[in-house]
Parts: C-alpha cells; sequence; structure tokens
C-alpha cells in the first residue's frame, strides 16, 4: 500500500536554515550592469622600420587573445546565462515536457570550458549558452557532473572567449565580494556587493553535501545558480549554490574545493554521482528519499531503470534522507567507486509500485509480489498460451466519503462505499469500501473474487495482528499462516487461507499501519484466478487515504 500521490502530496524539504536552492525569492539590493567592453587583445607594437632591422629576423611579438579579467567589471563578460532544455518531474505539478530552466556558470578557459552547478544541467536534454556579446544563443555539452558537490563542468561551442581565474589565496572574513549572475531569468547580468560573512559555514542542503561553504551577504536569488562569487580584482573565491534570503545569508563553494573538482570533472568524468537531478524529501507520511527530477541518459541509475518521479529510499541498505539532507547518501557514494555495485530500492509514483535492484547490477524489480509469493488459486484461469489471464485496465474508486482511494479492475464494477460500522452499537469506525464483480456473490461464496477495505483512525495500543483476528475463515479454508508484511510506508500482518470450500480460492487478510500510526487498513482479497492475485498488488500499490477518515 503506498499512502501518497503525485497529485496533492505534499513533500516537506528539510533545509538547515531554510535553505533555498541558488536564493530566496527577495530580490535584495540588485545593480544591473551594463557589458563592460570587450577584454582587450594584447597587439603586437610597431615601428618603421629601419635598413639596419630589415636585414635581421623580424621581433617576437606577444600571442593575441583574450585575457584573464581583471576586475569585477571585466568578470561581467565571462558570466553566462544557461538555459537547460529537458523534461523534469515536479513533485507538485508532476512531469513538465519541454520545460526550459536558466541558470547561471562562468567561463574558466577561453575555448569555452565553463563551470555551473549539477542541479542546473543534469538530465537536460540540451543547452543553450547566452554569452556577453554574442547575440545568438551557443549549444553546449556536459563534461562532468558532481552531484553531492553541485559542481558541472560544461563546454561551449566556439573558442576565444573571456574567461575568470580562480582566486588562489585563502578566503578571509571580511574580504569584499560581487556575486555575478542572471537571477530570475533576467536576461541582463546583474552584480550584487557583499562581504565574506563566515569562512567555513556548513555545506548540508536537500540538493548537494559540501563539507564547508562560504557564507557572504552579496544577494542572490533563483537564476544565480552556478555564478561566480569574484573579488574586486575579478578572481573567482566561490560558486553561489543557495541561499536564505529571509535572514540574509548567502553561500557559495569555496574555490579551493571547487578547483580539485572541476579539473577532475573537465577531464570527462562524474564525481559521486549516479546521473540523477535530485533532491532529498520527506513526505507526510514520512517516507524519505532522494526525489528524482530527471535522469541523465546512460547513467548508472538510467541503466538499473531508476525513472524521473522515482524516491530512492534505500542505497546499500541504508534508509536515505531522514534528516532532509543528502549526508548520507553522498556519504555512500565518496565511499565507493563510480562502477561498484550497489543496493537500491526506489518508490515509484507513476505506478506506486516498490522496487529493488541493483546500480551497475541486477536492473529493479517489485520488491514484493502477492502473486509471486502466493501459490496460485487451483482454479486460475489460463490463456491459450498458456499464461495466466492478467486484467487489462483499472478504474479508480472511492468510498463515500471521500477518504480513500484504490484502483480495481474494471471487471469488479459493483461498488459498496458506506462507512465501516461497529456490529455492537452501529458508531461509524471509518470507512469501508467492497469492489467485486458482484458485491453479494463476493461476502457470500468462495468463488467470486473481489475487495473489502476498512481504514480507520488508530485503535490505541490494538496491534495489527488482533486486527487481523477478527476474520477468521479456518472452517471453510485452509490455514496457510501468519506473515509479516512491511513496505516504504506500512508494518503490519497477513493471513493466508488456500482452497476455501473446495474450489480453490485463496484469501489474503492484511492489516497494516504508515509510520505515524494514525490509521489502521485491513484489506481482505478473495482470488479466484492469479489474474485476482495481481489485482491484489496493484490495490496495495494504489491505496491511498486522501480525505478525513469518518470516525475520526
Amino acid at each position: 500500500m503506498k499512502s501518497y500521490r503525485m497529485f496533492g502530496v505534499l513533500l516537506l524539504l528539510f533545509l538547515a536554515l531554510a535553505l533555498v536552492a541558488c536564493g530566496g525569492d527577495e530580490e535584495g539590493a540588485e545593480a544591473t550592469v551594463e557589458p563592460v567592453a570587450t577584454i582587450a587583445e594584447t597587439q603586437p607594437t610597431t615601428a618603421p622600420e629601419t635598413a639596419a632591422q630589415a636585414t635581421t629576423a623580424p621581433e617576437a611579438t606577444a600571442p593575441t587573445g583574450p585575457a584573464a579579467a581583471a576586475s569585477f567589471q571585466e568578470a561581467v563578460n565571462a558570466t553566462v546565462q544557461i538555459v537547460a532544455q529537458g523534461s523534469f518531474m515536479d513533485p507538485e505539478f508532476g512531469m513538465q515536457y519541454n520545460s526550459a530552466g536558466a541558470g547561471t556558470g562562468f567561463i574558466i578557459d577561453p575555448s569555452g570550458v565553463a563551470v555551473t552547478n549539477n542541479h542546473v544541467v543534469t538530465g537536460a536534454a540540451f543547452l543553450q549558452v547566452y554569452v556577453q556579446g554574442r547575440e545568438e544563443p551557443l549549444n553546449a555539452r556536459v563534461l562532468g557532473v558532481s552531484e553531492c558537490s553541485d559542481l558541472a563542468v560544461i563546454d561551449i561551442d566556439g573558442d576565444g572567449f573571456p574567461y575568470l581565474d580562480w582566486n588562489t589565496a585563502p578566503a578571509s572574513l571580511g574580504t569584499e565580494v560581487y556575486a555575478l549572475g542572471y537571477p530570475l531569468g533576467d536576461p541582463e547580468p546583474t552584480l550584487t556587493r557583499g562581504v565574506i560573512s563566515k569562512e567555513d559555514a556548513g555545506g548540508e542542503t536537500s540538493w548537494a553535501s559540501v563539507d564547508s561553504v562560504l557564507e557572504h551577504d552579496a544577494t542572490i536569488n533563483p537564476g544565480n545558480s552556478g555564478g561566480p562569487l569574484v573579488t574586486t580584482d575579478g578572481k573567482v573565491v566561490g560558486v553561489n549554490y543557495a541561499g536564505a534570503s529571509d535572514v540574509n545569508q548567502y553561500f557559495s563553494i569555496n574555490a579551493s574545493d571547487a578547483r580539485s573538482v572541476v579539473e577532475q570533472l573537465r577531464g570527462g568524468a562524474d564525481l559521486d554521482s549516479i546521473g540523477v537531478n535530485g533532491e532529498a524529501v520527506i513526505t507526510e507520511d514520512e517516507i524519505t528519499g532522494i526525489w528524482v527530477a530527471s535522469v541523465e541518459s546512460g547513467s548508472p541509475a538510467d541503466e538499473a531503470g531508476v525513472e524521473a518521479g522515482d524516491i530512492i529510499t534505500m542505497l546499500e541498505g541504508l534508509v536515505l534522507s531522514t534528516d532532509g539532507t543528502m549526508a548520507d547518501y553522498c556519504d555512500i557514494l565518496r565511499s565507493r567507486n563510480a562502477t561498484d555495485t550497489m543496493s537500491i530500492e526506489v518508490l515509484r509514483y507513476a505506478t506506486s509500485e516498490v522496487l529493488e535492484g541493483q546500480l551497475n547490477g541486477d536492473p529493479l524489480s517489485q520488491s514484493f509480489s502477492f502473486a509471486q509469493e502466493v501459490a496460485a488459486p487451483e482454479g486460475g484461469e489460463e490463456t491459450t498460451s498458456g499464461g495466466t489471464a492478467t486484467y487489462e485496465n483499472y478504474v479508480g474508486i472511492t468510498d463515500d466519503s471521500e477518504a480513500i482511494y484504490v484502483e480495481v479492475p474494471a471487471e469488479w464494477a459493483d461498488v459498496d462505499g458506506s462507512n465501516w460500522l461497529d456490529s455492537d452499537d452501529g458508531s461509524v469506525l471509518g470507512s469501508e469500501l467492497i469492489a467485486a464483480p458482484s458485491v453479494a456473490d463476493f461476502s457470500n461464496t468462495y468463488t467470486t473474487p473481489g475487495v473489502q477495505i476498512l481504514a480507520g483512525a488508530y485503535f490505541g495500543d490494538i496491534t495489527m495482528g488482533e486486527l487481523v483476528d477478527f476474520f477468521d475463515f479456518s472452517a471453510d479454508c485452509t490455514y496457510d499462516g501468519r506473515f509479516d508484511y512491511a513496505d516504504p510506508v506500512y508494518t503490519g500482518v497477513y493471513d493466508q487461507y488456500s482452497n476455501c470450500a473446495g474450489a480453490g480460492s485463496v484469501i489474503i487478510v492484511l492489516g497494516a499501519e504508515p509510520a505515524a500510526q494514525n490509521y489502521s487498513v485491513i484489506v481482505l482479497v478473495q482470488a479466484v484466478t492469479e489474474a485476482d492475485l495481481d489485482a491484489l498488488d496493484h490495490i496495495l500499490n494504489t491505496f491511498n487515504v486522501v480525505g478525513t477518515l469518518p470516525g475520526q
């Protein structure tokens, strides 16, 4: 059972200091900077040629070409706007097809090598880069990325670009700095001025895990992602990636850390990455993990079958993002080689499945399936090819109170959604939902498939086993035993009965509760064919509490 949905689910993004990627939603004091003159190229000096000079070899001249920026004003010319085109899964609005996101980068080599943030480029179908002084955008390709350091290196088509040098002196408290970039999608570059207010701030966020970063007060906003933080002489002291505008605190990856990572990435290797553009989340049902917005084609994640919209809940057996950050996830990646086999578990919103597999190993598959765990009913219908028939179409249904939702086979069109009532005094205990080809036949025979779901407020100290005990079919069926049940949302137990009344049918009675223990659920399914066990898997995967349960 999966108590979560793409529509309406609230994902709580827990960040230290309520960090917002690349700044908050306040514009702050920004000064628009007009493009400065193109950095002058060094020209050879000439003089009238004398007769003596005419007989000697020509003097060597200084090589022509752009020079590194020498001031924060000149640094603007080497700061670029990056527009990433692609399809990304948004936790609130679903799949956003052919959408464009804009960020900032800066050129570090006249050949067009540039630095930006991983979350700006990973998973994009293509990149377009806007360079000062050029009328048309230029294409760029990704050379390498680091998910955990939130850094990426790209190569812009062309050459002869203005560029920036790294600051090689240690960043010190009080140093005057300038944040350059293209915030809020503005096509004109802006800069803001501030000082370094902390030399070693915490770098854990929901989208990166940097050991230490620079804190400064030069305002940055969404769109500043990947832009440079420069000194007065135009040297890069940091790479902007986060901010908390409500407390005027902004953060940059220290150049002393970024340089070594960038050198590895520009060589074409990814670092501490599996190929996802992800963010740590904690849902309202206390599911934790890494939300996947997009996946890089051909990456270990892509080869394993990870898709946009998945939540990576476990890696190497460790539950991820329990503190709302990428820390545990990145600690695992930093302790492994890129080609190492790692176990992975994901929660798939598109189908509400829990999948298990390996990175650089076995691809993802469903982690628990009643259709796989339970022996098929003896009277199972078979197709002409010898396989068991399955239901092709499912429909969504709700109870009368619209508190619970589930998808059932379209053939189970007879539905009763009345309240769950106490058999002794008639009081309302919660919601009840029954679906079958015929509710009457499902309730009175062992030859009609169907499902009965009971969901009510948490019943104090009563255990899931005690709830399941209310249902006993041992007089007519063979009792196969009680088994534990667990998935990332629910834990509980289920009883299994077989060959009921000699008809060969199977009955599963499952009692479970979410981690928050704010309600309990009983799911009873009567399976007449193996297709009904497949239906049980689908029912558990799509069950959701969508409203207030009656009786609460």
